[in-house]
């Protein structure tokens, strides 16, 4: 069995690269070893799709000398450009918002009377992908705690894909993301960029926010804990054994009682005992 990318040409169909099974396997299987995603078959079309540019732009002529190539010396330094092609980036500005209604009234209003104590709140979009999400947190934090004024406050942004990385630290987006965005937030934190046809997100937004590469499967190297992790619609791309471990090390990284959101499709139940559900796919730490 194979999976090809074709061209058309004068005489019909022509069939450019196969991705055959021993080629599938081998980087379904690099694939999870280097950062936990599972490429299960029926994606084999997606992978076999996404990886056709890149060996364009390599000078390879087969899937197997890509392979090849990942076996020997130059894999590690690859990895990063696998990753960026295979990955799915599709989102934007508060997306599933009853999450930053639950942000704004259940994690950071009360906060207000803990100034005093505690002026200190850190929230990670882990996944964040082009920034829509660390973007409407921030914006969200801003709302909330009145401008951050007295306050070390922080949103940690992280992907493995360095490629998004670069776009959401540029905080320029289309004129049509302003549909997702709150009236009241465009005006107080969106600002027409130099190009027609772009929003320039404010500074003030912007100084809120850390963009820093991080594969999910490695080591993490942030040490302080967190008052809110977000991550959406990352954990369906690992196995169940891979979503239990890294449920497991969020919940190291929050404050007893902190929040953990997830994607619409994703839930705990039978994954991770040390939550407990507060809301639609929000869930507080509890041990």
């Amino acid at each position: 069995m194979f999976v090809s990318s074709r061209q058309e040409t004068a005489n019909g169909p022509r069939r450019e690269f196969e991705l055959g099974d021993e080629e599938f396997r081998f980087l379904a299987s690099f694939m999870s070893k280097e950062t936990g995603i599972v490429l299960s078959d029926h994606k084999r079309d997606m992978v076999c799709g996404r990886l056709v540019k890149r060996l364009r732009a390599l000078g390879l002529r087969e899937f197997s000398q890509y392979c090849d190539m990942l076996r020997g010396p130059q894999g590690h330094a690859e990895v990063e450009n696998l990753v960026n092609a295979i990955t799915t980036n599709i989102t934007n500005f508060f997306r599933e918002p009853h999450h930053f209604d639950h942000l704004r009234d259940q994690v950071l209003a009360p906060r207000l009377n803990e100034q005093p104590r505690r002026p200190r709140v850190r929230i990670w979009s882990a996944g964040c992908s082009t920034g829509e999400e660390p973007y409407s947190i921030a914006m969200t934090m801003a709302d909330a705690l009145k401008g951050c004024d007295g306050w070390d406050a922080l949103v940690l942004a992280t992907d493995i894909d360095t490629n998004v990385l670069r776009r959401g630290e540029a905080g320029l987006y289309p004129l049509a993301a302003l549909d997702h965005i709150p009236e009241s937030y465009r005006k107080r934190f969106v600002r027409r960029a130099h190009e027609a046809d772009k929003v320039q997100m404010a500074d003030e937004i912007r100084r809120l926010i850390r963009f820093r590469r991080l594969n999910l499967h490695e080591n993490w190297p942030m040490k302080g804990l967190f008052d809110a992790i977000f991550c959406r619609n990352v954990a369906i791309y690992f196995d169940k054994p891979t979503q239990r471990q890294l449920f497991n090390r969020y919940a190291d990284r929050l404050f007893m009682g902190g929040i953990l959101y997830l994607g619409h499709a994703e839930s705990l139940i039978g994954v991770s005992d040390r939550f407990e559900a507060v809301d639609k796919t929000s869930y507080r730490r509890i041990k």
